[in-house]
């Protein structure tokens, strides 16, 4: 074999470009030789570098009073006050969850969990962002349930409750779905937040947790490409992971961490221990010595390039002093796990690899971290994308408009809007038992344990918007989950985001890339709620065909404290979002900017079309005059009106027993499931019905928002009664229930 052909195999291999070597040639000022070609090829990957989207991650709002940590660690930590701090971060394990499900579903959760403790919070709650194709396609129903029991395995093992998440169902995730994973902890006071910036020449680089394996070699590269259509030869770059052994080391993490016997921690997930030490190093401005053949090992058989880049799970590394080491083994002794010495920080710059007494490599860890390429993809100035005038809309003709009962009972009985408990109904939820609000409502909340006070938790990013309009959908990323937090009267405090897209080198997916951050970077702006931590997962296609473009957030929200004793019975707990009590007034708030066809069309095969345009800061005020309505304690139940519009939202609202009547018809005939941005339902109790509706006037009356009567809750029906009384209809609840909660899953 030639030289030229040598080389060829080789970036093939390590998945370089030519351009890529001869940056990095150029670097070293000759050829990688032996472990740097694994090197460049784990920290240069997309996954580890941001190779195409650092240039426009710099521009993210992620500053406020509140923010302790942002990026550039393992989480992002915002300060809650009263002594009481949270950690919280979501990431994507999409290509290893549709190359092994129920392996690369678990081991996101175990990876998103590393990523919480490793700042020295203790986990206290799980979410999850699915995106599944259609159930005929094939191997859509072993994804499916391999994903959602890998999710369950692993959290309901480890201890953590699921309090809530989001599964969506389209076409474009046939070949290749997103498995999202968002962890959320605590810092009580007085408990340390830890970095991940290597420190003090001296100390001691400690490998804690399980053994490496050879699993998960070459992972993060491989997650930085494109699928083709030999799945089956990833496997081998698929993890595996143990809830217990993660159960372990957090105990004995936080307990070292606790006793301030650790300088620094960063855990080892994608590209293992090559970018848990150089990029440690990098950050701290220090040099490592790290001695390879000290790794505890499962197979005595691998290789240096292997322990480097394997990707097994269970494991972080520690900067300890010199004067605690015997401590710290002595706490993960006492937790059966492994705690080895194998290495120490140096003055630097380089990092020293050392195998059996050889140095096999010395190179300066900013080549590998500062250098990676940077990629200005080429990209078009966003125009707003569907639009039509309202003249258009509605001469367009309106699906359901003869049978909207039918239409109704339809989609609720759907994928696209049928009930996700088969799903969430898997997940421990309220282990710990700090939850008050787990799945079965649209947010989740738990109680922190000091002050008393409501945590909340939610998820945003909702695709069928983004395939509306790109920026439109990324605003609403933001925008929607900040919504929902405001509806059961939560402050919006700060966002977490994973941006899936597809193929970077696609002008048009960069396009919608750069659209999607400008808009939800706008809106997060505009609430005062910083970005402080993500992910960005590119490549998702397969042969060709790309995802929709899906930004996946999840936003955290404070509330006021409720009494520890009396949860299940507590009448200071945020709005239901199901009917209360029969005679509650209903009322419908609205900021309307865009109105658009939504769901409905893509569910009876229309076009997507609508009119408007977001307006970030009339959504922004919207949002803070929800919260302070949602506050008043008449306000029984609220709900976010979203996908297929308003008489799908009143559905999910009604229960067996309860259901509502209804004096409203859509602004265009015969278009009931039309969406609009923004709409919230409020039950009010009748006797403060007035009262209410003066606080309205009262703090409302200079916004761009209009507040109308729907109608009241009442028996055991949904009915719409237009002032047509032609087109008068109505469903019985226990048909609307039934619908719901219809057995479509696999």
């Amino acid at each position: 074999m030639s030289d030229s052909e040598n080389l060829e195999k080789k970036l093939k291999h390590y998945r370089l470009s030519r351009d890529e070597y001869e940056r990095l040639t150029g670097l070293l000022g000759r050829a990688p030789q032996g472990v740097e070609w694994a090197l460049f090829s784990a920290l240069w990957s997309e996954h580890c570098s941001y190779k195409s989207s650092r240039i426009h991650l710099k521009s993210i709002f992620n500053r406020s009073e509140r923010v302790l940590a942002a990026f550039g660690e393992n989480a992002g930590v915002l300060d809650l006050g009263q002594g009481e701090r949270i950690a919280f971060k979501i990431e994507s394990h999409n290509h290893p969850s549709y190359i092994e499900p129920y392996e690369g579903a678990a081991t996101g959760v175990g990876g998103i969990l590393r990523d919480i403790f490793a700042m020295g919070a203790r986990p206290i709650a799980l979410a999850n962002y699915l995106a599944f194709g259609e159930m005929s396609a094939p191997r859509m129903t072993a994804l499916v349930d391999g994903v959602v029991r890998g999710v369950g395995g692993y959290g309901n093992c480890v201890g953590v409750p699921t309090i809530t998440g989001q599964a969506e169902f389209h076409r474009s995730y046939n070949k290749n779905i997103l498995v999202n994973a968002l962890a959320l902890g605590l810092f009580r006071e007085g408990e340390p937040v830890l970095s991940a910036r290597a420190t003090g020449v001296g100390n001691l680089v400690v490998y804690v947790g399980a053994k490496t394996g050879k699993d998960g070699v070459h992972g993060a590269s491989m997650a930085s490409e494109s699928f083709d259509s030999a799945g089956e030869s990833k496997k081998p770059t698929i993890q595996k992971g143990d809830p217990f052994y993660e159960k372990l080391l957090i105990e004995s993490c936080l307990e070292v961490m606790r006793e301030r016997l650790v300088e620094a921690v960063q855990d080892m997930g994608a590209a293992g221990l090559t970018s848990s030490s150089f990029e440690m190093a990098a950050r701290g401005g220090v040099g490592f010595k790290l001695e390879l053949d000290r790794v505890p090992l499962r197979d005595r058989s691998m290789t240096a390039e292997e322990i480097l880049l394997s990707e097994s799970q269970e494991r972080m590394l520690l900067i300890v002093r010199p004067e605690n080491i015997e401590k710290v083994k002595s706490v993960f002794t006492h937790w059966s796990l492994d705690a080895e010495e194998i290495g120490t920080v140096t003055i630097g710059p380089d990092v020293e690899l050392f195998w059996h007494g050889e140095c096999i490599c010395r190179i300066d860890p900013r080549l590998l971290t500062d250098e990676a390429p940077r990629y200005e993809r080429p990209f078009d100035q966003w125009s707003p994308k569907h639009r039509v005038d309202s003249k258009s809309l509605v001469a367009m003709s309106a699906s359901g408009m003869e049978q909207p009962a039918g239409q109704l009972l339809k989609i609720l009985a759907s994928p696209l809007g049928g009930s996700r408990a088969w799903i969430y109904r898997q997940y421990d939820q309220r282990v710990g038992a700090k939850t008050v609000f787990d799945c079965e409502e649209n947010t989740g909340v738990v109680r922190l344990p000091d002050s008393g006070r409501q945590l909340a938790l939610v998820l945003g990013g909702r695709p069928h918007v983004m395939r509306f309009d790109a920026r439109v959908g990324g605003a609403d990323s933001v925008a929607y989950p900040a919504l929902e937090l405001a509806a059961k009267g939560f402050l919006p405090l700060g966002v977490s985001d994973c941006l899936n897209f597809g193929n970077p080198e696609n002008r048009d997916i960069m396009s919608e890339f750069v659209a999607a951050l400008d808009g939800m970077n706008e809106v997060a702006c505009e609430l005062a709620t910083p970005v402080i931590s993500g992910n960005v997962s590119f490549y998702n296609e397969t042969l060709g065909a790309n995802i929709t473009s899906t930004v996946a957030t999840g936003l955290v929200g404070l509330g006021d404290p409720i009494d520890n004793t009396s949860i299940d019975a507590c009448e200071t707990l945020p709005p239901r979002s199901s009917f209360q009590n029969a005679r509650d007034e209903l009322f419908l708030l609205e900021c309307d900017q865009i109105t658009f066809t939504g769901m409905n069309a893509e569910f009876v095969g229309g076009a997507t079309l609508g009119h408007g345009d977001i307006n970030s800061r009339d959504t922004a005020r919207f949002i803070q005059l929800v919260r302070h309505l949602a506050l008043a304690g008449a306000v029984r139940s609220t709900r976010v009106v979203g996908k297929f519009g308003l008489p799908y939202a009143l559905a999910r609202m009604c229960t067996p027993s309860l259901g509502a009547k209804i004096s409203w018809e859509p602004k265009i005939k015969g278009r009931w499931f039309d969406e609009t941005l923004y709409q919230v339902i409020f039950a009010v109790e009748p006797d403060q019905a007035y009262e209410w509706r003066q606080l309205f006037e009262k703090i409302g009356a200079n916004l761009p928002v209009k507040l109308v009567r729907l109608g009241e809750v009442t028996g055991d029906a949904l009915v719409f009664e237009p002032r047509d009384r032609n087109q008068i209809w109505s469903v019985p609840t226990v048909k609307l229930r039934q619908a719901y909660e219809t057995p479509w899953e696999i």
